[in-house]
């Protein structure tokens, strides 16, 4: 959420003491299991944080962000807002907060979407948030242990997220799943290593290239991709799909 009084040390009578503003207002906690309404009225209350998410009713706040997490973000995120920039009726996002269903609320790292007046499934709230399923989700994971590749990954799976990419950093890993049948399965790279998305015809992820850290390597592929036939006739289904909007 953008914008979610902090919650500071008990004072002596052994009760929160709050920001002006905070409204009595519960601390948002690591942990705590919510509903949607409660978390984000405990989020909006706690301007302080930056990154909160609620899975499967459950409350889940990050660390701090390191290199490891930050630098592959950036660059994955680079990639996929210059395939955006080249497809009318395509945008991205960094970190925005998802309203999938009544217990998800997460904050992908990226997300790629088909704008809605496009045909597009994700919708922008009145109150500016994202409310449905992206066609493309990406995180970026520290391993094949992490909340994305287990409780995060099966709500996204549940509420019909076409594509989901995980960067296992500790792992030099880049796993990218389609929905097909109601279950996630990966799609495989061609004889180059690259990675080609089915819902978003054109768009190709230098995986190889990515994990060396070759942002100019991972650019040039995205390159290639934009401009080709499948890409041009995607943008005109887009462009047809707006106008009869």
């Amino acid at each position: 959420m953008a914008q979610p009084g902090v919650a500071s040390p008990l004072g002596a009578s052994g009760d929160p003491e709050r920001l002006p503003g905070a409204a009595g207002v519960p601390a948002l906690e690591n942990g705590d299991r919510l509903t949607r309404c409660e978390f984000e009225r405990r989020y909006a209350a706690r301007p302080d944080l930056k990154k909160a998410q609620l899975i499967e009713g459950i409350v889940y706040m990050p660390s701090p962000v390191s290199m490891a997490h930050a630098e592959p973000h950036a660059t994955v995120q680079t990639v996929l807002l210059v395939y955006a920039a080249s497809t009318p009726g395509v945008r991205g996002a960094d970190n925005a907060t998802v309203r999938l269903d009544l217990d998800n609320e997460p904050q992908p790292d990226v997300v790629l979407l088909i704008a809605a007046d496009a045909g597009g499934r994700c919708r922008v709230s009145a109150d500016n948030y994202l409310e449905g399923a992206p066609e493309l989700v990406v995180e970026v994971a520290a391993s094949s242990a992490s909340i994305d590749l287990h409780a995060k990954l099966r709500a996204y799976r549940r509420n019909g997220v076409q594509e989901y990419l995980v960067w296992r950093t500790h792992e030099r890993r880049i796993d990218w799943f389609e929905l097909a049948g109601g279950e996630y399965r990966s799609l495989p790279p061609d004889d180059a290593g690259v990675l080609h998305s089915r819902v978003f015809p054109g768009l190709r992820l230098g995986a190889g290239a990515l994990l060396k850290g070759d942002l100019a390597g991972a650019l040039a592929e995205v390159q290639k991709g934009v401009g080709t036939p499948e890409h041009r006739a995607f943008i005109e289904r887009l462009a047809k799909k707006r106008s009869s909007a």
